[in-house]
C-alpha cells in the first residue's frame, strides 16, 4: 500500500481497523456472558474509544475539530486485566455524552483524545491532545468543540483518528454494559 496515495491509504487503514475489531466480536460475547457474574472484587474494565475519519477540518476561530465523513462505528477496546473490543453505531455512542448513561458520562466529565492525522506529504502523522465536548453529527461529518492540550494542530487534513480517553462501564457503551462495574473514570492524561 503506498501511503502517498492518500485516499486509498486512508481507506486501507479504515479497512484494516475495522476488520481487527470485527474479529474480536466473537470473543466479546463470551466476555459478556460472563461480565454480570463478576464480583465487586475483580477488575472492572476502562473503555477506550477510537474513531476513523477521512479528512479533519479545524476551525482555530470557535474551536471545531470536522471529522469528515467519519465511521459510522465507534471502535472500543479495553486493556489488561480485563480486554474488551467491539464497535458502537453512532448513535449508541452519542449517547454516552448524556445522563441517560448515568452520572458518569463524558458530558459531565468530558474525555481528552489524541488526534492523529495523516497529512498528505508528511513522513509523520501529526499528533496533538485535545479535550473534546458536545459532539453533534452533520450530515456525515462528526463535529466536537475542543480544547488543544498539548501539540500543535494540524494545519492541513488527511487521513485523521481520534483516541479518545476512558470511561467505567458503569458510564456504558451501549446494550449490555449499562450497571457493569462501578463507573470510575480511568486516569487517562490530565
Amino acid at each position: 500500500m503506498n501511503p502517498d496515495n492518500d485516499q486509498g491509504y486512508a481507506s486501507h487503514v479504515r479497512r484494516a481497523l475495522l476488520s481487527t475489531a470485527l474479529t474480536t466480536v466473537a470473543a466479546l460475547g463470551l466476555q459478556l456472558a460472563t461480565a454480570g457474574d463478576a464480583s465487586a472484587d475483580e477488575p472492572k474494565p476502562m473503555l477506550m474509544f477510537v474513531q476513523i475519519a477521512d479528512d479533519l477540518k479545524v476551525d482555530t476561530t470557535v474551536k471545531t475539530l470536522r471529522l469528515v465523513n467519519v465511521g459510522q462505528q465507534t471502535l472500543y477496546f479495553s486493556d489488561r486485566p480485563v480486554r474488551l473490543a467491539g464497535h458502537l453505531r453512532m448513535a449508541d455512542y452519542l449517547s454516552e455524552w448524556t445522563r441517560k448513561a448515568g452520572k458518569d458520562n463524558f458530558g459531565s466529565d468530558p474525555p481528552n483524545a489524541t488526534l492523529s492525522v495523516y497529512e498528505p506529504g508528511q513522513a509523520d502523522n501529526m499528533l496533538a491532545v485535545v479535550e473534546i465536548t458536545d459532539p453533534r453529527v452533520e450530515g456525515a461529518d462528526l463535529v466536537y468543540s475542543y480544547k488543544l492540550i498539548d501539540g500543535n494542530l494540524p494545519e492541513g487534513g488527511g487521513a485523521t483518528s481520534l483516541f479518545i480517553d476512558w470511561i467505567g462501564l458503569s458510564g456504558g457503551v451501549g446494550v449490555g454494559f449499562h450497571g457493569v462495574g462501578v463507573g470510575l473514570r480511568g486516569p487517562g492524561f490530565r
